[in-house]
């Protein structure tokens, strides 16, 4: 069966980077682990070593037979059909998958933001969006990752460990201590994503000015002169923990 281009099908094929990425999920038996788009069983079958209880979700209905005759004899094997974009999980689990590089940020987006978080994430995406996310120099992606966990990368995977092999390499991106902590409440989560957007709409701008477009201009200097903030500063340069703090302001209508 050849992979499809349109699905964003490649096939792991190296058994050291299979290893990596189960080993960087810190399996235990009792966990509930939801394997994204899990192909032709390559990453499955090492994840099911581990005697947890593996939930292999596949969009693509022409694989479905294949993984059902590989791994339906065991007992902490569950096949689903499905969109993970559309899929709710359950409420405990963890994410270790080798996913579509097309939609990462958007899978990245829904489990991350969801009602049912997973404890952590361990992917297999391009080396180049592994580290923008884990870059100091911050961009709406890196802040959206950051907010609610803690990323690092733990694994470089060359482009010939695919079938059919990529035309970039990958890297193995690990999420820790996924929550919502950093929010005091629903309307500073929506800030909060509302500013970022808004703060890197215009790159050329400086932050202060993109912002005006939702905010009274004198709200935002006197809470940037509270923050120390530049008014000169760019998106890029302000840390989390400034955004965090600023959405909380505009959110609460604290100054």
């Amino acid at each position: 069966m050849l992979p499809k281009k349109h699905f964003g099908q490649n096939f792991l094929t190296s058994i050291p980077a299979r290893i990596a990425i189960v080993k960087a999920g810190d399996i235990v038996t009792t966990d509930t682990i939801l394997e994204i788009g899990p192909g032709k069983g390559f990453l499955t079958q090492e994840l099911l070593t581990t005697g947890a209880h593996i939930i292999a979700l596949e969009k693509d209905v022409e694989l479905l037979p294949l993984l059902k005759e590989m791994f339906s004899h065991y007992k902490n094997f569950t096949l689903v059909e499905g969109d993970a974009l559309t899929y709710i999980p359950p409420k405990k689990y963890k994410i270790i998958a080798n996913i579509p590089y097309y939609i990462t940020g958007a899978i990245l987006s829904h489990y991350l933001s969801c009602a049912y978080q997973p404890e952590t994430m361990v992917v297999l995406v391009q080396k180049e969006v592994a580290e923008r996310v884990v870059d100091t120099k911050e961009s709406i992606l890196s802040l959206s990752v950051k907010a609610y966990g803690t990323p690092k990368i733990v694994y470089r995977v060359n482009k010939g460990s695919f079938n059919p092999a990529p035309s970039v390499d990958s890297a193995v991106l690990k999420i820790e201590n996924i929550s919502r902590n950093n929010f005091i409440n629903q309307n500073h989560e929506t800030t909060f994503f509302k500013i970022i957007k808004q703060g890197f709409a215009h790159k050329r701008k400086y932050l202060l000015s993109n912002l005006r477009e939702l905010f009274p201009k004198s709200t935002l200097e006197t809470l940037f002169e509270e923050l120390f903030i530049s008014s000169k500063a760019r998106a890029e340069e302000i840390p989390l923990s400034i955004w965090l703090l600023l959405s909380q302001k505009l959110t609460t209508g604290a100054t």
